[in-house]
């Protein structure tokens, strides 16, 4: 009893930094995978309505807006009981909902082109098609890697910035590299297949994390 009592403390330690490092990651990658999406769209949307302020203005409203409401749905959902694993789900969702978008892509804008010729409102009815789902569903992760990594309270303050400063700098370094590099080395489709089997591993990291912390106890 005496020893099972020595190491439990330190059993809940491991847990706790486990648990920790993995949602610090799994939010740096999302962070990453946002803003590279977000440009990738500015490029899908280029051949049919330009790459004029009206593009780029729909493309961020639709974001912004789905992020709002994945802000709060996530934050709702992480109330009830929040685990790994179903933190994990939060991206095999969002890998998902970002099939449709490359299978019909192409066939989709063609249709919106045809009826909306007027790049303000074709280009904002495009992105939200395309875009607004899986968006909405990397949004939920912020709020619940939030409550994943609060112990107490009075900690809320810190964890919440330290989370937002990760994931920030997985969002700028998405921007970096997509803008710079994965445009010019690859097929717009080569690259968003590519995040949705980075979304599928977090996803997998998740459940394998989740397995093992509660293993621990």
């Amino acid at each position: 009893m005496s020893v099972y009592c020595f190491f439990l403390p330190i059993k809940m330690l491991i847990k706790r930094r486990l648990t920790n490092w993995t949602v610090l990651t799994l939010a740096f990658s999302s962070g990453f995978i946002i803003m590279s999406i977000e440009l990738l769209g500015g490029r899908v949307l280029a051949p049919y309505f330009g790459s004029s302020i009206y593009v780029w203005g729909s493309i961020i409203t639709v974001f912004m807006l789905a992020l709002s409401f994945g802000y709060l749905i996530g934050g709702y959902l992480s109330l009830q009981t929040p685990r790994l694993r179903k933190y994990g789900f939060f991206f095999l969702a969002a890998a998902i909902s970002a099939i449709p978008t490359i299978l019909f892509g192409d066939a989709l804008m063609d249709w919106v082109f045809l009826r909306f010729e007027d790049p303000r409102y074709g280009s904002l009815l495009a992105a939200t098609l395309l875009f607004f789902v899986p968006t909405v569903i990397l949004g939920m992760i912020a709020p619940y890697s939030v409550r994943l990594l609060v112990e107490e309270t009075h900690q809320s303050g810190r964890v919440a910035g330290g989370l937002y400063f990760i994931s920030t700098l997985g969002s700028a370094l998405g921007t970096l590299l997509t803008s710079f590099y994965f445009v010019l080395l690859f097929e717009i489709n080569e690259i968003l297949v590519t995040m949705v089997i980075a979304l599928v591993c977090c996803f997998f990291i998740a459940l394998v994390v989740d397995r093992r912390v509660v293993s621990t106890v």
